[in-house]
C-alpha cells in the first residue's frame, strides 16, 4: 500500500503541539470541541490504518494466500518487509482495541455509579451540601447532576466566591464536560500519542467553566482569587473529581493568569487548521481503502 495509509498515524505526531496551541490561544469551549474531535478522528483514523496494514499482510501470507485462486500472484509478490509491518501492525491494533474497550467499560461503569449517587442525593435543587470539614467541591453527572459541596469548602469562602465557585461547577454539568474528557480518553487510549490532547481538554473544561463563572459576576479578577483560593483549600483536602476522571483542579497557574488576562476571542483559524489536519487524514484513509480494493481485485477476491 502507498504512503496514504501510514499519514494518519503520522499525523498524530502533532497531537503535542496542536493541544498547547489549542488550550492556550483558543477560546475554551472552541478548544475542548476542536480537541475533542481531533482525539476522535485521529485515533479512529490511526487503528483503521492499523487494520489495513494488518489485513493487507493477512492478505499475503502462504498458508491463506492458498486457500484461493490467487496463491501464485501472492507468492510472487511477497515481501518480507510488508510482512513485518503487518504483524507489527497488527499487535499494535490488538493492544489498541483491548485499552479502549478496557476504558470505555470502567468510564460507562463510573458515569452509571455517578448517576446513581446523583440520584441517591436528596436537594431542593441541583445543590448538594454535605457535612464534611475537608473542602472539597466537583460536579456529579445524573439525571439530574448535582454539584456537591462540603461545609468545608463553603466555610472557606465568602459569599461572592461561593456564587463562583457555584456557577463555575454548574457550567461542568450544562455543558456536559465530563463526556468530553471520557472521550478524549477514550481517543488517547487507542493511540497513546494523543494523550496531550486528553490533558489538553481536562484543562480546556476548567477553562470553560471559569469563563462561565467569569460571565456570570462580570469580574475576572475576582474569579481568578475564587479558583486560586478553592483550589489552594480543596490541595489540601481530597483534590480528586471521580465523576470527570480529573485530579486536582487543572493548572492553576495558568488558569489564574487566563482570567488576569482578557478574555479569549473566537478565532477561525484554529478551527480551519484542526479541519485541514482532520480532512487530510479521512482523506489518506479513503485513498487507503481504495488501494486495499485494487490489491483485492488483483487476487482475485
Amino acid at each position: 500500500m502507498r504512503v496514504a495509509v501510514y499519514l494518519p498515524l503520522l499525523l498524530t505526531l502533532l497531537a503535542a503541539p496542536g493541544a498547547r496551541l489549542l488550550a492556550a490561544r483558543c477560546e475554551p469551549r472552541l478548544a475542548t470541541w476542536l480537541l475533542t474531535l481531533s482525539a476522535l478522528v485521529l485515533a479512529a483514523a490511526g487503528t483503521f490504518s492499523l487494520g489495513l496494514l494488518a489485513l493487507t499482510g493477512l492478505l499475503r501470507v502462504p498458508p491463506l494466500a492458498a486457500l484461493g485462486q490467487w496463491s501464485l500472484r501472492l507468492a510472487a509478490r511477497r515481501d518480507p518487509v510488508e510482512l513485518s509491518v503487518a504483524v507489527a501492525a497488527g499487535l499494535l491494533l490488538a493492544l489498541a482495541t483491548v485499552a479502549a474497550v478496557r476504558l470505555f467499560t470502567v468510564r460507562c461503569r463510573t458515569l452509571a455509579r455517578a448517576a446513581m449517587d446523583a440520584a441517591c442525593l436528596a436537594a431542593t435543587d441541583d445543590l448538594v451540601i454535605v457535612e464534611d470539614p475537608v473542602p472539597d467541591a466537583y460536579a456529579l453527572p445524573g439525571l439530574p447532576g448535582r454539584v456537591v459541596v462540603s461545609t468545608g469548602m463553603l466555610d472557606t469562602l465568602d459569599p461572592g466566591e461561593r456564587a463562583i465557585l457555584l456557577a463555575h461547577e454548574r457550567t461542568h454539568l450544562a455543558g456536559h464536560h465530563y463526556a468530553f474528557v471520557a472521550l478524549a480518553q477514550l481517543g488517547a487510549a487507542a493511540n497513546p500519542l494523543l494523550r496531550p490532547l486528553a490533558t489538553a481538554v481536562a484543562y480546556t473544561v476548567e477553562r470553560w467553566a471559569d469563563e462561565r463563572a467569569a460571565a456570570v459576576t462580570g469580574d475576572r479578577r475576582r474569579v481568578a482569587q475564587a479558583v486560586g483560593k478553592a483550589a489552594l483549600a480543596a490541595g489540601r483536602g481530597r483534590a480528586e473529581n471521580a465523576a470527570l476522571g480529573i485530579r486536582g483542579a487543572g493548572p492553576v497557574p495558568r488558569r489564574v493568569a487566563a482570567l488576569l488576562g482578557p478574555p479569549a476571542a473566537m478565532r477561525a483559524i484554529p478551527a480551519l487548521v484542526t479541519a485541514a489536519v482532520l480532512g487530510t487524514a479521512i482523506w489518506s484513509l479513503s485513498d487507503a481503502v481504495h488501494d486495499l480494493h485494487v490489491l483485492l481485485r488483483f487476487v482475485g477476491v
